[in-house]
């Protein structure tokens, strides 16, 4: 990836170069910086409010509920889950909330687990696999990070994104459980 990287830099800076516009490209880089600066102190407090959300709620005891509610859903998904299954619940309630990067600690630590009762670690179970699936397919129930990236960019209509998002994330939601039931059951039948 680091070679990738360095010829696309050696490309631009050349292209720089036989253009003759070093001014344009240098003021067009320094506004990017400034513009992504800007964006992430915007996005920050979005995501510092939600996370600490996450955190009450787990130091609540309410993640345990909320694993207790999902309890079914996660029994059939992650029949060998065990001690993964508060992770993967936290996991599963940051992606509903639309925080991808607060949840994946969260899907960090369940794949940690899930590899501690691996009987061949580093070979993916079919719980890591389904727990994978899930993240890519990524439930959203409310985008917060879209709606607030939206709204910083000054948006008339922010959440006007909320139910297409919800529908489209259910369905590959809801497609990917699918395939994962589908073929993940002929190595169930035989454990």
């Amino acid at each position: 990836m680091n070679v990738v990287l360095f010829f696309l830099l050696l490309s631009g800076a050349v292209a720089m170069l036989v253009s003759g516009n070093g001014d344009g490209v240098l003021l067009a880089l320094q506004s990017g910086a400034d513009s992504a600066i800007q964006t992430a102190v915007t996005m920050s407090g979005a995501y510092l409010l939600w996370m600490g959300l996450l955190n009450v709620a787990q130091e609540a005891g309410l993640i345990r509920s909320l694993s207790r509610l999902l309890s079914p859903v996660l029994k059939l998904l992650f029949p060998n889950a065990g001690s993964a299954k508060d992770a993967i619940a936290l996991n599963l309630a940051a992606n509903m909330l639309g925080m991808g990067n607060a949840a994946t600690p969260y899907g960090l630590e369940a794949m940690r687990l899930l590899n501690e009762k691996n009987p061949r670690p580093g070979v993916a179970t079919n719980e890591m696999c389904v727990l994978l699936c899930v993240n890519a397919s990524c439930l959203e129930l409310f985008p917060t990070t879209l709606v607030g990236l939206r709204a910083s960019f000054g948006s008339a209509r922010p959440a006007a994104i909320v139910l297409p998002t919800l529908l489209s994330s259910l369905l590959s939601t809801v497609v990917a459980v699918v395939l994962c039931l589908v073929l993940t059951r002929p190595c169930r039948s035989r454990s």
